[in-house]
């Protein structure tokens, strides 16, 4: 037999007997109506089981008639859990107010995330949420069902032909369907595309103007690529020259590359700093004094509660400092010459644009002293070499 949940109602309590007559004394006790369950022999020859509380106090006369002891070892149930409440009822009381503290919590709108608007402001959209009572630190069980709201929002916004509101955890998103618009584009000026340095032509594709040169052909800087004037001395008419010329230019560079160079490296050493997030902003809690390493690097990792899959606006943050060092170490020389010729390559891919390829690279003169290594590189580059012109127009034309 077990106990049930009435025992446990009533109370339970586990009971080691020893000396005299232990068989006889169990027997005694079932045959007078006491409810002993659970009952077993210990490894020292004792006998252990469960009672209720007021069947406890029933067995002094069986213990009389078989000279036998006992002592409680263990008690469950609601009177005993009753007793611990009572003594603790700070403890229960603050139990009680962090979940209800907690439920409140989850209650209120923490944060309005708006997503989708390109041409419509943040700003603006926000304001009219506002207007129908989505803001920070407003009930959520307040706010009206999100496909009411949604229409509401989007008669504010007559730039936007759709609106959507959905409340994740203590978040409201507002998603922007903007309506769309020509584009009626920017006007220009009658123009011709020039060179913006001297360049072979290795690709011209003209829009609108007149291409002035091919394919192969070479160019000096400034010099007309596609016009912007068509027809004859006549007959002459001006247009917004549009196209698309690349080229191979050559770059030169001077490069210093030294033969030794810094490297950071982590010890191993490392303090932790703990912190309480709540509302976006963190209250330090652990970790506190000055930092013992003069060289070291902060990681921070941030872990945000969560309640029956409800992200809550407050977690921890853990912030792990690092030591560092930094070492010197020695570049051969052909390490040093090819780290320099990649900055080379680097800076002047930033400059060139992203569609610029290198084709070739050739190295003009090398010296090594006092610790660096001097070159002189020439790179060869693929890359867009159109710039804009305005026709000026004159009288007489």
């Amino acid at each position: 037999m077990k106990g049930t949940w009435m025992h446990w109602v009533k109370g339970i309590v586990t009971v080691r007997a020893r000396g005299g007559e232990l068989e006889s004394f169990v027997n005694q006790a079932l045959q007078g109506g006491l409810e002993l369950w659970s009952i077993r022999r210990t490894s020292e020859g004792q006998l252990e089981f469960e009672t209720t509380i007021g069947h406890f106090f029933r067995l002094r006369p069986y213990l009389k008639r078989t000279g036998c002891r006992i002592h409680v070892t263990d008690r469950n149930g609601l009177p005993f859990w009753g007793l611990k409440v009572r003594r603790r009822i700070f403890f229960g009381v603050g139990l009680l107010l962090f979940f209800v503290g907690l439920y409140l919590l989850s209650s209120l709108v923490w944060n309005v995330q708006v997503n989708g608007n390109i041409r419509i402001s943040d700003e603006q959209i926000l304001k009219a949420a506002e207007a129908e009572g989505i803001h920070q630190l407003q009930w959520s069980f307040k706010l009206d069902d999100p496909a009411v709201l949604s229409k509401r929002i989007a008669a504010r916004l007559p730039d936007a032909s759709w609106v959507g509101v959905e409340k994740k955890g203590t978040s409201i998103v507002i998603n922007i369907v903007e309506s769309t618009k020509p584009d009626q584009g920017p006007l220009l000026s009658p123009r011709h595309l020039i060179a913006t340095d001297d360049a072979v032509i290795t690709e011209i594709q003209a829009d609108t103007g007149r291409p002035v040169v091919k394919r192969n052909m070479r160019v000096k800087k400034g010099d007309i690529l596609i016009s912007g004037w068509l027809g004859d001395e006549t007959n002459m008419q001006t247009v917004v020259a549009k196209g698309k010329v690349r080229g191979i230019v050559w770059h030169e560079y001077d490069i210093v590359s030294p033969l030794t160079e810094k490297v950071k490296v982590y010890t191993g050493l490392s303090t932790t700093k703990w912190h309480v997030v709540a509302g976006g902003r963190a209250l330090q809690v652990s970790g506190f004094g000055k930092t013992p390493y003069s060289e070291y690097e902060v990681v921070q990792r941030e872990e945000q509660l969560t309640w029956h899959g409800i992200k809550l606006p407050f977690g921890r943050m853990k912030e792990s400092v690092l030591e560092v060092r930094l070492d010197e170490r020695t570049l051969t020389k052909e390490e040093a010459v090819t780290k320099g010729i990649q900055q080379a390559k680097a800076d002047l891919m930033t400059k060139a644009g992203s569609d610029a390829v290198i084709v070739a690279e050739k190295l003009l003169h090398e010296k090594t002293d006092n610790g660096k290594v001097y070159l002189k590189v020439l790179l060869e580059v693929e890359q867009s070499i159109v710039t804009e012109m305005p026709i000026v127009s004159t009288q007489g034309e």
